[in-house]
C-alpha cells in the first residue's frame, strides 16, 4: 500500500473504510459457509437414501471446494507487489520537478531517470509516463490504483470481491477463482437438481427447513454460474490474447507502433504460458507460476524496439493520472 493509504487508516474514518472494504469479501464467505451446510448437511447427510452415492457426492464437493477457497484465498491475500527503489525519484528532484518553469525543464529531469530504464509504454503525446502521486516512473502496463493508493504492477482492474487489485501476481489465481467458482456453482446445481425436481413435486423426503436450504442452495448456484460463465469466460480470452481490463478499454500506447491492443500478444499458447507458466502440472493449482517480473514483457516488435528496452528515450514527460485534476502549477505546462 502507498503511504496515503497508511496515513489515512490511522484515522478512525480511513479504518472505518478499510472494514468496509472487508464486506463483500465477508458476503461471499458467507455465502459460501451457507451453502456447505446446505449441501453436507441438509442435502447429502438428513436427505441422501444411497449411502455410496453420498460419500463420491461429498469427495468431489469437497474437492471442488477445498480448489475454489484456495483461489480465493490466494487472490485476496497475495500484495500487489512493490515497484523497486530506481524507478522512484529523489524528493529533492520532485521538487525541482514541481518547481519547473516549462515542459523541457521537466522532460530534463525525467529523462535522467528514464534514459536507464526498460519502458516502451508511452502517453497520448510521445511521453513516458509519470505518477505524480507515487513519484515514480511507471513501468509497462503498470496503473496506479485510487483505492490501493499505489501504483500496481500490470494492473487489470481493482476487485470489490477480493478487496485486492488482479494484478501481475495474482492474475493467475483470479482466472482460476473465476473456474472453480464456476465449477463448484455447476456441481453445486448439477447434484441437487433431482432434489430440486422432487421439490415441486411434493416427493422430497426432507423436511422443515431442510426443503427450503434445497431449494435455495439449486436456485444460489444457478444464478452465480450465469454470472460467472461470461466473467471467467471474459478473462480466457484476456488471457489468449494477452491483455489486461484496461488495456482492452484503451489500449496501450508503444515507443514505435503507437496505440496497439494486440502489442503483447506472442500467440495463444505464448500468452498462455505468461500467465500460467510452461510446466501443465502447474496450471490448474493456485501456485504462482507466471512468466516474467511484472515491469518488462515481450512484445511484438521487440526488434523495432530494442532501443527502448536498452534505456535510450528520447523523449520524457509528466503523465498525470486521470482521476484527479491536476495541481495549478502543471496547467500552464502539460501540453
Amino acid at each position: 500500500m502507498g503511504n496515503d493509504d497508511h496515513r489515512r487508516r490511522k484515522t478512525p474514518c480511513g479504518f472505518c473504510m478499510a472494514v468496509f472494504k472487508w464486506i463483500p469479501v465477508l458476503f461471499i464467505t458467507a455465502v459460501i459457509a451457507w451453502s456447505y451446510y446446505a449441501y453436507v448437511v441438509e442435502l447429502c447427510i438428513r436427505n441422501s437414501q444411497n449411502g455410496i452415492a453420498m460419500i463420491f457426492m461429498l469427495l468431489f464437493y469437497h474437492l471442488f471446494l477445498t480448489l475454489f477457497m484456495w483461489s480465493y484465498w490466494r487472490t485476496i491475500m497475495t500484495s500487489v507487489g512493490r515497484i523497486p527503489d530506481q524507478w522512484r525519484i529523489p524528493d529533492e528532484e520532485v521538487s525541482r520537478l514541481f518547481r519547473a518553469d516549462s515542459p523541457e525543464t521537466q522532460k530534463r529531469i525525467l529523462n535522467n531517470f528514464a534514459r536507464d530504464l526498460p519502458v516502451t509504454n508511452r502517453t497520448m503525446n510521445g511521453s513516458v509516463r509519470f505518477c505524480e502521486k507515487c513519484k515514480i516512473i511507471k513501468p509497462d502496463r503498470a496503473h496506479h490504483c485510487s483505492v490501493c493508493s499505489c501504483c500496481v504492477l500490470k494492473m487489470d482492474h481493482h476487485c470489490p470481491w477480493v478487496n485486492n487489485c488482479v494484478n501481475f501476481y495474482n492474475y493467475k489465481y483470479f482466472v482460476l477463482f473465476l473456474g472453480y467458482a464456476l465449477v463448484y456453482c455447476l456441481y453445486v446445481a448439477f447434484t441437487s437438481l433431482h432434489d430440486f425436481v422432487e421439490f415441486w413435486k411434493g416427493q422430497l423426503n426432507a423436511s422443515g427447513m431442510g426443503r427450503f436450504h434445497i431449494l435455495f442452495l439449486f436456485f444460489i448456484a444457478i444464478m452465480f454460474a450465469i454470472s460467472l460463465v461470461s466473467l471467467f469466460g471474459y478473462h480466457i480470452y484476456l488471457v489468449l490474447v494477452n491483455r489486461t481490463t484496461l488495456e482492452s478499454f484503451r489500449a496501450p500506447i508503444f515507443r514505435v507502433g503507437g496505440p496497439d491492443k494486440n502489442g503483447y500478444n506472442l500467440g495463444r499458447y505464448a500468452n498462455f504460458c505468461e500467465v500460467f507458466g510452461d510446466d501443465w502440472q502447474y496450471w490448474f493449482l493456485p501456485v504462482f507460476s507466471s512468466f516474467g517480473d511484472g515491469k518488462t514483457f515481450p512484445i511484438r516488435h521487440m526488434e523495432e524496439d530494442t532501443e527502448s528496452l536498452l534505456g535510450y528515450h528520447s523523449d520524457t514527460r509528466i503523465e498525470l493520472e486521470e482521476d484527479f485534476l491536476p495541481e495549478p502549477r502543471f496547467q500552464d505546462s502539460i501540453p
